[in-house]
């Protein structure tokens, strides 16, 4: 059934988050050229608050949860498992208020309609896998916009995307440079569950009906413990709770 209905439904969605991307490049222009950095960013948010409600469109629910008051005046460096590309826009909208940067493939950085405008104009880091060089740089740049303006950053540490839903173990790299490069940043692992279930049976037809979970687990406090150990205890977090 969630085969059949997606045949039905994944046009719809897709044709609805199309739509939104084209429409809010221009405002994102706009948005960043007569109101600078803040205007910008609620057009962003206001975005991906439309590209979450398109998943509804196809059945999906989505599900956010956080016990935890999360300070807004300190950079916060979130981490999280990676399982599809429905991951992104709802991170981007549920944890808009700590101005959430992302470090992103830089293969995304150009020739997509809005998204490739927030990643070049927004303040995320686009790093280029191919080039260890480039890579660490553009951290070191994310990093220096964190102490700067107290913002936040997303990281998968997994690399890439765990299509069948089986969380891979996360690589050091990026996420331990930007814990040591911002020593005050409060570690924060965020479980995604059940996204990759929507492209379970490929990009078409997604799966309809599938309940994406985002749950942000015990923040994790830098003092006193070293960027590799405390990648391997968020690690550690999310594979229990996904278990």
């Amino acid at each position: 059934m969630n085969r059949f209905l997606g045949y039905i439904f994944s046009p719809i969605h897709y044709l609805a988050f199309l739509l939104f991307l084209l429409i809010f490049h221009p405002i994102q222009w706009v948005s960043l050229k007569l109101g600078g950095y803040m205007a910008h960013k609620r057009s962003v948010d206001l975005l991906n608050f439309f590209l979450v409600a398109t998943y509804y469109l196809i059945g999906c629910r989505v599900t956010f949860k956080n016990n935890y008051q999360l300070p807004e005046n300190r950079s916060i460096i979130f981490v999280a498992n990676h399982q599809s590309m429905f991951d992104v826009p709802a991170l981007i909208w549920f944890l808009r208020k700590y101005h959430a940067k992302f470090v992103s493939k830089i293969e995304l950085a150009k020739g997509i309609p809005s998204v490739s405008f927030n990643l070049k104009h927004g303040g995320a880091a686009n790093i280029d896998r191919k080039d260890p060089k480039q890579s660490i740089s553009e951290i070191l740049k994310l990093a220096k916009r964190m102490r700067e303006n107290g913002w936040s950053a997303a990281i998968f540490p997994e690399g890439t995307r765990a299509a069948d839903g089986v969380m891979k173990a996360f690589i050091p790299g990026g996420a331990t440079t930007l814990i040591k490069k911002v020593p005050d940043a409060l570690v924060v692992p965020i479980a995604i569950e059940n996204s990759w279930k929507l492209t379970r049976f490929g990009k078409y037809p997604l799966s309809f009906g599938e309940h994406m979970k985002i749950t942000v687990l015990k923040p994790l406090d830098p003092v006193n413990s070293s960027p590799e150990d405390l990648l391997k205890e968020a690690e550690a977090l999310i594979r229990r709770h996904l278990a």
